[in-house]
């Protein structure tokens, strides 16, 4: 209704679009909405990011927002690629002087794209930019010249209406008397992919209005449609927890993370007891797994598989002898759990991607962790030849000791103290309770807390002390 006050929120989208941008922007369009907003406006700063989550949220404003708040684009420095889609998403778009706009060109990892594989991916980004010039009023041709070379765009004022339209060469009207078709400008040549100033993209009908700020910016809103906005505008910035989701979620992170997680299980299963390793591989396979969670990457389906993964390697590593069917299997739900994480699918499908831009997403937390499992390798290579070398961290992992070394013994054994223990490097003796690595055997007639040189044994085992330093003996097996 005519000067009746409504209220303005405005909502900054900066960086790269993804789906944790994405998460956020559904967030905070949801707490504006509950303050009463009946316009929101985006501020849009970025050079991009993934189709997928910039095709989720183009269609979360046209079909969805768009029904209940007016939704207006105000580019602040540029919207590029993915920027621009969601910019023409909105009902408006409002350029600060000198921001840029368009571009929005497929592009993958590695290979360029070409031929069939070029116009599937075009096809599907230009029916988007359709879509949303059908919904917002945005010359069409101009929205599908930012996704595609080899596209004429001609300039053609309507003799009627007094105001300039645009075609494509192929569609370039014939009617003298309401074109003025021998005046028509090109606008966009065949070997170029649209990006507009600020002023270019007022000129051609995309941006409604210029400014120099966002107060300009809610006064245009408010002199062209008749109405009053509030004097408080509220800004819905992201939470410190939603650009730390999105930080984890990067590959070079995730790699580390992966890559950290794989060698704490490596260090604690070459290394007695619990300790830190087993603490640091755990909260990195619990930052992976809820970040992932966060962003709507993981379901309750992948990360159920993946604790399963989980317990079946700890069953067979703890509890069953040897290594069978079951550290298999945890093996391959562990990998099929993060496997399943990389693409975003509903609890009932299958995780496999469908399209170009799935595959971008699956590739891009390959990536990650294929990184992190190279990493892994070189520094569990490291550690193992290393390591055992350095006095300070020598503890951390267990190491062979020379031959005929001996140190003062000092032992635990479960014998009494009358037994009169004395055992040496080179005695042998026998597994009497599961060495993983940490266990007990019978030397003579003591019965001592041992660990071994990196091996799981079985009771009845026959094992050959290969050290005894302070409270900790270590053994291998011997025929």
């Amino acid at each position: 209704t005519q000067n009746a006050e409504h209220m303005a929120v405005v909502i900054p989208c900066e960086d790269m679009i993804d789906d944790g941008l994405y998460q956020s922007i559904l967030r905070r369009s949801d707490e504006a909405i509950k303050m009463g907003a009946t316009h929101i406006i985006f501020e849009i700063d970025t050079y991009g990011g993934l189709v997928k989550a910039a095709d989720a949220i183009s269609t979360y404003f046209i079909l969805e927002l768009g029904k209940q708040v007016h939704t207006v684009a105000y580019v602040t420095e540029k919207a590029i690629s993915a920027g621009a889609m969601i910019s023409v998403s909105c009902k408006d778009i409002i350029m600060r002087a000198n921001t840029t706009i368009g571009d929005c060109a497929p592009i993958t990892m590695g290979d360029s794209l070409e031929g069939v594989e070029r116009e599937k991916a075009e096809s599907f980004i230009r029916a988007i930019f359709s879509r949303a010039a059908e919904a917002n009023g945005y010359p069409e041709p101009l929205l599908k010249a930012m996704v595609t070379r080899q596209l004429e765009v001609f300039q053609v004022k309507n003799r009627k209406s007094d105001k300039y339209e645009y075609f494509e060469t192929k569609d370039l009207p014939k009617d003298p008397n309401r074109y003025d078709i021998d005046n028509k400008k090109l606008v966009v040549k065949d070997d170029e992919i649209l990006t507009l100033t600020a002023s270019k993209a007022h000129e051609y009908g995309i941006a409604r209005a210029v400014v120099d700020n966002r107060d300009e910016a809610i006064a245009f809103l408010a002199k062209r449609d008749g109405i009053t906005f509030a004097d408080y505008v509220p800004v819905l910035k992201t939470l410190w927890s939603e650009q730390l989701v999105r930080w984890i979620n990067s590959p070079a992170v995730m790699a580390v993370l992966v890559m950290l997680a794989m060698l704490g299980v490596y260090i604690e299963l070459n290394s007695p007891g619990v300790g830190l390793p087993g603490l640091v591989a755990l909260i990195c396979i619990v930052i992976i797994i809820g970040s992932k969670y966060l962003v709507g990457m993981a379901n309750w389906v992948e990360v159920a598989i993946f604790l399963i993964g989980i317990i079946l390697l700890a069953v067979e590593v703890f509890v069953i002898p040897g290594f069978g069917i079951t550290g298999f299997l945890g093996i391959v739900f562990i990998f099929g759990g993060l496997f399943g994480m990389l693409i975003r699918n509903p609890p009932g499908e299958v995780p496999w991607p469908k399209t170009e831009f799935a595959w971008d997403l699956f590739l891009d937390g390959l990536v990650g962790l294929s990184f992190g499992f190279v990493g892994f390798l070189c520094l569990a290579y490291l550690f193992a030849r290393y390591l055992p070398k350095m006095y300070f961290l020598r503890g951390l992992m267990l190491q062979p000791a020379a031959a005929g070394e001996q140190l003062p013994p000092s032992i635990t054994t479960a014998a009494p103290k009358s037994a009169g223990v004395n055992i040496n490097v080179g005695d042998i003796g026998e597994v009497v309770s599961p060495l993983r690595p940490a266990g007990q055997a019978r030397f003579a007639h003591a019965t001592v807390d041992v660990v071994t040189v990196g091996q799981f044994l079985e009771n009845g085992v026959k094992v050959r002390i290969m050290e005894i330093h302070g409270n900790r003996v270590v053994v291998r097996e011997t025929k």
